[in-house]
């Protein structure tokens, strides 16, 4: 066999398996998106359900000892957007927010919370984070000798959660963010895009609805 030969001989080789390869990257993003699909059609009419049945919240408290009033979920928003990939349009995220709102009309919009340990101080700045409750900071001090005393937050009596979902199409996956789903958590699961089932997401609405303690 001649050298020409020979390289045509390892041409056709590469040539295959970059075949192969785009073919393999086209199943995956096949799949993929019809994951999306699945998921923009459930939570698309979730939304609108749930912004009816307004159901209620999990029991919420950003300290132990300061326990939230009852609080019912509203304000339910669904969002999907779109990219290019290889000369395709696909689904770039998809998402639900809604709001933390309390049951009762006349119940104060503000409240506040006061620690002094830093356990504490790491636990309250992690739910507030959590659940984007909007706060101010409020550094309380000996006025001798300027030591610290405590941390006050001053926060709005509301709250907010989403569910975010962002494939990884060359993967053949969906990385799935739940911020404020189970109390002030946020919780993050990476699924094949074949396990995005109506099952999957039928456990996440009842997650949402606190009928599911744990989704993951």
């Amino acid at each position: 066999m001649g050298f020409l030969q020979q390289l045509k001989d390892r041409a056709t080789d590469v040539q295959a398996r970059q075949g192969q390869a785009s073919r393999d990257l086209d199943e995956q993003l096949t799949h993929t998106e019809a994951a999306c699909q699945r998921v923009w059609q459930y939570l698309s009419e979730l939304a609108v359900q749930l912004n009816v049945l307004q159901p209620a919240a999990r029991p919420l408290a950003l300290d132990a000892r300061a326990p939230w009033p009852a609080m019912r979920l509203a304000d339910f928003r669904f969002d999907a957007r779109r990219k290019i990939l290889r000369s395709r349009e696909v689904f770039e995220h998809l998402a639900m927010g809604w709001r933390v709102v309390p049951v009762d009309p006349a119940c104060p919009p503000q409240s506040e919370v006061s620690v002094n340990f830093p356990p504490d101080l790491a636990r309250v700045e992690a739910r507030l984070a959590a659940g984007q409750v909007r706060f101010n900071r409020v550094e309380e001090r000996n006025p001798d000798t300027n030591k610290l005393l405590a941390v006050r937050f001053e926060h709005d009596m509301a709250a907010r959660g989403s569910v975010v979902f962002t494939p990884d199409h060359d993967q053949g996956r969906v990385h799935l963010r739940l911020q404020g789903v189970v109390g002030f958590q946020v919780q993050t699961l990476v699924l094949a895009a074949h396990e995005v089932s109506t099952d999957r997401l039928d456990d996440l609405a009842r997650a949402i609805v606190g009928d599911l303690d744990v989704f993951l």
